[in-house]
């Protein structure tokens, strides 16, 4: 369990930010969180394998390419495939210190290997609705 003081602190202390599964498409939650991210001042890298330029930014096809490291990387990929980006985030030679899967995603076999390796993990919560609900909105 994830209490509101970790990820407080998680979200006043963070920079830069990676969503998995970005798309700029009007109407999508992942395009109206990634957009408020970034109105609130944090550096925001989208990851998709497919589209380029989400946002206007670089957009990397994987967390392995991006070359600065991450301080939160927020999923908006179904369920299943999060185990998967757990073990990318493994990999990577600068951890994050929080994995966010967005509303409606959970995974308990990412959370543990995250949790194991001393990397805070928040299921089925909107990263945006939270940030906000935490008092940490700017404008």
């Amino acid at each position: 369990m994830i209490f509101d003081e970790t990820m407080r602190d998680a979200l006043a202390e963070a920079k830069v930010i990676a969503v998995i599964g970005a798309k700029d498409k009007a109407g999508q939650p992942v395009n109206m969180v990634g957009t408020y991210l970034i109105d609130q001042g944090y550096t925001v890298i989208p990851v998709h394998p497919i589209r380029q330029n989400v946002w206007g930014l670089t957009t990397y096809k994987t967390i392995a390419d991006i070359p600065v490291p991450v301080d939160i990387v927020n999923v908006f990929r179904a369920s299943q495939y999060c185990a998967d980006h757990a073990d990318e985030v493994l990999e990577l030679k600068h951890t994050p210190k929080m994995f966010w899967m967005q509303s409606g995603i959970r995974s308990q076999e990412a959370g543990e290997k995250l949790a194991a390796n001393g990397i805070a993990v928040v299921e089925d919560k909107c990263i945006m609705v939270e940030h906000s609900r935490l008092g940490l909105e700017t404008k």
